[in-house]
């Protein structure tokens, strides 16, 4: 045995063997390898929500990117001469300015949407800063003092 092999041992942390309680056992007890996934049909409550906001970020995404490039194609006379924004034909304007502008909102909302439906389900990305004995936990490099 090496001292790195004993250095392991020493430090290796043990649960107390404890069971995990409702939606965490059922994560547990589910085996994802046989299970059918489809994406247009989630099975659980959470995936159907974050589809249903995926689903409409998309509609929106599809709406500020080839809504002005159909509107010039449908009617070039109103989007290029018609209508100038800060002197710019306004076709120009919603491309350069309105899909950037559009990709920062829709970023935003679905950040927002995604941490509300995170809480409405108890998930918590927060790290365990704390072990069982309520002292911090060290770091994965070995510590502070090495």
């Amino acid at each position: 045995m090496t001292d790195n092999d004993m250095h392991d041992r020493a430090n290796a942390t043990e649960t107390d063997g404890g069971v995990a309680a409702g939606a965490a056992q059922a994560h547990r007890d589910t085996n994802y390898l046989d299970s059918e996934v489809n994406i247009l049909s989630p099975s659980t409550p959470y995936m159907r929500d974050h589809l249903r906001i995926v689903w409409t970020g998309f509609a929106v995404w599809v709406l500020a990117i080839w809504g002005p490039v159909t509107l010039t194609r449908l009617a070039p006379d109103v989007m290029t001469s018609q209508m100038p924004i800060l002197a710019f034909p306004l076709h120009y304007f919603l491309v350069a300015f309105g899909a950037p502008t559009s990709a920062l909102i829709l970023a935003f909302w679905y950040s927002r949407k995604r941490d509300a439906l995170d809480e409405k389900y108890g998930i918590d990305h927060a790290p365990d800063t704390e072990t069982a004995s309520g002292a911090e936990a060290a770091a994965t490099d070995g510590g502070p003092d090495e």
